[in-house]
């Protein structure tokens, strides 16, 4: 098989004249002729350089791969008005950034929220789902986590350098992470700061945290058991962290009831969501995707 190329930046604009960014990782010259792309959607407030390392696993398997930058983090353009940082502006902005690549059907590896707008895809736009890797997200998600996301989403304090962003990031996660070695966090802080003009500087729109502002103690989140059952004749590998306090056990044991065709990955020695950088979790997920047509 011909060696890999790099992945590129595509831009397209959305219904609201917002730029998009998303990565392009072209499948090798001559390799996996018919197979489906992936496409990769992040977190909350991540970016598509998460999906960097398992991307080119899954390139190296003759696949194109689509990671995508939600509006106002990685590469997209910030939104002028932050009510439009909303599940359902995202969804249409996901289907116009799949339309400029052309991709009809997929794979879809989400994490968190991108597992989430996987499960709405699905739901909405019956036939473009083919496979799904849920990272640490279910239908029904704990209200603890979504409390704490709320208190550091966009208000993290000032940072001088790269060297405290990483200690940072050792601070306020690695009770719930004590199985990620001093290089993954280095790596991880790396994915979510960027040095720019002298500074550190955060990969989304720090206005992302109003998203969060109808999180409330004695709210319940919505579940969305009717998304997931969309994904019942789909494969599914569903992966949950250890220590997540967002996918508990119990939902976690539910989705195994309700899609039969779902597998599981327990990745010990981290909480919500699994970073993807560990070898074990890469290649579990890339013999999952070996198996989707």
């Amino acid at each position: 098989m011909a060696s890999a190329q790099e992945p590129f930046s595509r831009y397209v604009y959305a219904g609201d004249g917002l730029r998009l960014h998303y990565f392009d990782y072209p499948a090798p010259p001559g390799g996996g002729g018919g197979l489906l792309p992936v496409v990769c959607l992040p977190g909350l407030a991540r970016s598509a350089d998460d999906f960097d390392r398992i991307a080119r696993t899954l390139q190296a398997d003759g696949r194109r791969i689509l990671a995508l930058d939600y509006r106002g983090r990685g590469r997209s353009d910030w939104d002028q008005d932050w009510r439009r940082y909303d599940f359902n502006v995202e969804h249409a902005d996901i289907m116009a950034q799949l339309a400029d690549a052309g991709v009809p059907q997929a794979v879809f590896i989400g994490t968190s929220r991108g597992g989430l707008h996987t499960m709405r895809i699905a739901a909405r736009r019956p036939g473009v789902v083919r496979g799904a890797v849920l990272n640490d997200i279910g239908p029904k998600i704990e209200h603890a986590g979504l409390l704490r996301i709320k208190r550091y989403v966009g208000k993290l304090p000032p940072i001088p350098s790269m060297r405290e962003a990483i200690a940072l990031m050792r601070m306020t996660a690695g009770v719930n992470f004590s199985g990620v070695s001093p290089q993954e966090w280095e790596d991880y802080a790396r994915l979510t700061f960027v040095e720019k003009d002298g500074k550190v500087l955060l990969r989304y729109d720090p206005e992302l945290s109003h998203t969060l502002d109808s999180v409330l103690p004695d709210v319940a989140p919505k579940e969305h058991w009717d998304d997931f059952a969309a994904l019942s004749d789909v494969p599914i590998l569903a992966i949950r962290g250890a220590n997540s306090d967002i996918l508990s056990p119990e939902v976690f044991d539910e989705m195994a009831r309700r899609a039969p065709r779902l597998e599981r990955v327990w990745v010990e020695g981290q909480g919500h969501a699994p970073l993807l950088l560990d070898q074990p979790t890469i290649s579990r997920i890339a013999d999952f995707v070996r198996q989707c047509p």
